[in-house]
């Protein structure tokens, strides 16, 4: 009888465990949604920028590793940019949306989820720490609070960050 009991726990556990990793995976926002939201339901066209060059060179620099393509599609109006940007956590990509206004990040997303941890990223009461954070030099200018068992998820967004960062100074420096 104990022993059914102890099974019983055991299965339960199990499935528990294996529902919220389940849970975990999956697309929260659509790029087009997050882009539409992004511009109140009047969307830019997208433009694209080449990663080459300097500018492949400085994101390498901020990723500490180079970004798995050669061009980038971003989204921009009235000062504003939107980028749908996808870095790996652990194993797998995570596809993030980023909204900069005046060299600061207005918002970001996590819009798909593929690792079986670390979601907890995506919570807005953890994104809410990147609202108003800028770039200074290769480092975001506020320190953003991790969150137990998914410092590669919290990696992964910092270094999105940062490159959204700097691929909307590099626009902006470019219109002057």
């Amino acid at each position: 009888m104990i022993l059914k009991r102890y099974a019983l726990l055991i299965i339960a556990t199990l499935l528990l465990l294996t529902v919220s990793q389940l849970f975990a995976r999956g697309v929260y926002q659509t790029d087009e949604d997050f882009i539409s939201e992004a511009f109140l339901n009047k969307p830019p066209e997208n433009s694209r920028i080449m990663l080459g060059g300097d500018v492949r060179k400085r994101v390498t620099s901020l990723l500490g590793h180079p970004y798995g393509g050669l061009i980038v599609k971003y989204w921009e109006k009235e000062g504003r940019t939107a980028w749908i940007l996808k870095e790996i956590g652990k194993t797998e990509p995570i596809t993030f949306g980023i909204v900069i206004k005046n060299s600061k990040i207005e918002k970001i997303k996590v819009l798909e989820f593929r690792e079986s941890r670390g979601w907890e990223v995506k919570y807005p009461a953890f994104t809410k720490q990147y609202n108003g954070v800028g770039l200074e030099g290769d480092k975001l200018n506020k320190r953003i609070d991790g969150v137990s068992g998914a410092t590669l998820s919290l990696w992964a967004m910092n270094g999105v960050s940062r490159m959204a960062l700097y691929l909307h100074q590099h626009l902006s420096n470019k219109t002057k």
